[in-house]
């Protein structure tokens, strides 16, 4: 079914073909008539199947012309979601003479003023920024229509549901309340009572689930041979882009220092680098200029950057949710996707806890070539010195090759051949 069959406006039609979208997705499909409807809803689906479309192309044909207050209002849980999804409706929303705006912290209040002063229609905030202007008599909830709550389930790990019901309360009553969570844990349940009036449900996959078009495996390794065998992953093979989570912005920094050392052009991502340096990051990571994005769980859920062709796990992820979230970033709309995760010893349990929640056994492999220590080596003493590596992931393998062979490791649980992809060559 195409776009137009959706009863979307003519101008949003427009800015949909503009965008480079051809065919709805599963959620855009199911969601899109609700919202156009006026119905309450609650959604979930897998990362990257189009969720912000789905709310973002009805809204929009929704709200008419112009009106210089905000009418629709989506809370977001980080600075990275709120700018992201604003660029989306801004998109969109090309051929009409609606106005956005994100408003987040880690940035002055001057622009976001002057904006707000300008007038807009739809605002996507942060939900800490938000109650800074509505506090201060800058914004006004009364004229909100619509209300889309988004990411609720990292709202809540983030603390943030207090003040988020704090706004719903600051709402008019009769309003449009749309609501997109991954789990719907007791908590978050009240918080869809609260909030939602006979609601909708539009269920896309399993949340439980990894992407199918993700090729996942565990590297087992000796702790002191992470860093290398990361390097070794990026020296061996070729690759587009590949972001590197670790549990710690203090992890993340080290690595980064490491990886520069190496040789490898590298962007940095957690909570405390300043607003300016996480948007040089992320626009050198979109563009190419950095060929590595090291990250903490920020990323997981809070940036959506196309063509990611590789995820690796420095680090095994604390929760096994956090899994699926930072794999999804990969693979994305359809594309394929490969994601690795380290493995020393003491991620036993955290493995097995991950296998259990996603109901299915992750392949272990081998990178061909790494001289292995054996796998129960002791953890050595804090001062571990870097090792510099040489350059860059060579050329890509004659005639097609997948970039660097993998054997299956002890229970020959690899797929197939035993092979895993290698990152896909930018030369």
């Amino acid at each position: 079914m195409p776009f137009k069959a959706l009863h979307l406006s003519e101008s949003v039609l427009r800015g949909v073909q503009a965008a480079g979208y051809t065919d709805p997705t599963p959620i855009q499909l199911r969601a899109i008539p609700v919202v156009l409807g006026g119905g309450d809803l609650i959604g979930s689906a897998q990362t990257g199947t189009g969720k912000t479309a789905a709310f973002a192309l009805p809204i929009l044909s929704k709200l008419g012309a112009h009106a210089a207050k905000p009418r629709v209002l989506v809370l977001e849980p980080t600075r990275e979601l709120a700018a992201q999804v604003e660029t989306a409706f801004r998109d969109f929303a090309r051929y009409t003479d609606l106005r956005t705006l994100a408003v987040f912290g880690g940035v002055g209040y001057g622009h976001q003023r002057s904006e707000l002063r300008r007038g807009v229609d739809v605002l996507c905030a942060t939900p800490g920024r938000l109650m800074d202007f509505v506090q201060e008599g800058m914004v006004n909830l009364r004229d909100i229509q619509i209300l889309v709550l988004d990411e609720v389930d990292r709202m809540l790990d983030m603390g943030f549901l207090p003040v988020v019901k704090d706004i719903i309360g600051r709402c008019p009553r009769e309003r449009q309340t749309l609501f997109f969570s991954a789990t719907v844990p007791p908590e978050i349940q009240q918080v869809a009572h609260f909030a939602l009036r006979n609601p909708t449900r539009v269920e896309i996959g399993v949340n439980r689930s990894v992407n199918h078009s993700i090729n996942h495996a565990l590297y087992p390794v000796a702790f002191a041979q992470k860093f290398d065998l990361l390097v070794a992953l990026l020296e061996k093979t070729d690759f587009d882009s590949v972001l590197v989570f670790t549990r710690t912005k203090h992890g993340a920094d080290k690595i980064a220092r490491k990886l520069k050392a190496a040789n490898h052009s590298v962007a940095v991502l957690h909570a405390n680098r300043s607003q300016n340096q996480r948007i040089e990051a992320l626009a050198g990571f979109k563009s190419g200029k950095y060929e590595v994005m090291v990250a903490t769980d920020i990323a997981a859920r809070g940036i959506d950057v196309a063509g990611v062709t590789h995820v690796i796990n420095y680090d095994v992820p604390e929760n096994p949710e956090d899994y699926v979230h930072r794999i999804g970033r990969t693979g994305r709309a359809q594309a394929v996707g490969d994601a690795f995760t380290l493995v020393t010893p003491e991620n036993a349990s955290d493995i097995r806890d991950i296998q259990r929640f996603i109901g299915q056994k992750i392949p272990e492999l081998r990178l061909e070539g790494f001289d292995y220590l054996p796998f129960n080596t002791p953890r050595p003493a804090p001062q571990h010195q870097p090792q510099r590596g040489g350059q860059r992931g060579r050329p890509r393998a004659p005639g097609g090759g997948h970039g660097h062979r993998a054997h299956g490791g002890a229970g020959g649980h690899g797929a197939g051949s035993g092979e895993s992809r290698g990152f896909r060559g930018r030369r």
